[in-house]
């Protein structure tokens, strides 16, 4: 990370005109590179070109994140630090520096613990070649690498893993199951998952009773693979019914598949830890998700209640509609 930044002050004191992509892994990192490069930049004193300094990932308030995109006013440069979402899914004109510390975030499910895990990666080739294209694409640019040439060709692989071969697989076999493919460790994968990883996924559903002792599908398991929802929450659905808490438990699986709900922004932790504990419930964070949703349906479904609650309101509108789309689903 200090190299990275020592590179981004080197670009900006020496570099000609145009703004800077820095790749880092996420949230906690790019927030404490803002931070560093702010008070070093504050340092040099007000002889220095301005410096605006934008970090973007997933958790940022959608209209933190759209100001990446703003032109960058005469006479200053912009640094945008951002998780690999930069990478493919967005081009910020103006970039003529990328900075790729050549690591990124990878989600990995590990079988023996039965859970996913965030695991810190070196980028692979095929990234590396997509990220030094994120320079110039607007006139000639240049990527700064900070890796050896060695540790490109050597500790690199060519191409990423293929998700299947790294994620839990319940919900993929439940899928293939219900469209009557039976015989998966024979079937023709296009990259095929490791063997244990399908196994595992044969006895989770077997756990959850949505395969029988033969391993074909059940009445239930049926039911379950209608849903787009990892199998524990889909089964607790249909379970619901019968217990009577299908309102809850639809409002909990919606709020469980929306991402980032809580917004902490580094300036103001206190205030947003304490608007958090009063949605608190001493019984986990299932409830206090489930208080949340109600709070922000008691304010008619309200923006300035999420802004004042330090509650992302997109997270929330997001929330809904998979609630409204499950409901359709249960009623059917």
């Amino acid at each position: 990370m200090d190299a990275a930044l020592i590179t981004v002050m080197q670009i900006h004191l020496s570099e000609p005109p145009g703004d800077v992509l820095l790749f880092l892994t996420g949230q906690e990192e790019i927030d404490t590179a803002a931070e560093i490069l702010y008070e070093r930049m504050k340092a040099l004193g007000p002889d220095v070109p301005e410096l605006i300094i934008l970090p973007v990932y997933s958790a940022l308030p959608s209209e933190m994140q759209s100001r990446i995109f703003e032109p960058t006013p005469p006479g200053s440069r912009k640094v945008v630090i951002a998780t690999n979402i930069a990478e493919t899914s967005i081009t910020i004109d103006g970039i003529y520096y990328v900075v790729d510390p050549g690591f990124v975030k990878q989600n990995k499910w590990d079988a023996k613990l039965g859970m996913d895990s965030l695991v810190v990666v070196p980028i692979s080739q095929a990234a590396a070649r997509q990220r030094s294209g994120r320079a110039g694409r607007t006139g000639p640019g240049k990527c700064y690498r900070l890796y050896t040439e060695a540790a490109y060709r050597n500790e690199m692989l060519p191409n990423s893993i293929p998700e299947i071969q790294m994620l839990n697989l319940s919900m993929t076999v439940l899928n293939m199951k219900a469209m009557g493919i039976n015989d998966l460790l024979n079937f023709d994968f296009m990259d095929p998952p490791p063997e244990t990883n399908l196994i595992t996924a044969l006895e989770q559903l077997y756990a959850l009773q949505a395969l029988d002792d033969e391993g074909l599908l059940t009445r239930l398991g049926r039911k379950m693979a209608e849903f787009p929802l990892e199998p524990p929450l889909s089964k607790m659905l249909i379970e619901s019914v019968d217990l009577g808490c299908s309102e809850e438990i639809l409002t909990i699986v919606a709020m469980l598949t929306a991402q980032n709900v809580f917004y902490r922004p580094k300036e103001k932790q206190a205030a947003a830890d304490s608007k958090k504990a009063k949605f608190h419930q001493p019984e986990g964070d299932h409830l206090t998700l489930l208080t949340v949703y109600n709070g922000w349906k008691a304010s008619k479904f309200s923006a300035p209640w999420c802004f004042e609650n330090f509650i992302q309101a997109r997270s929330m509108k997001r929330a809904q509609d998979v609630r409204k789309q499950l409901l359709g689903i249960m009623d059917r």
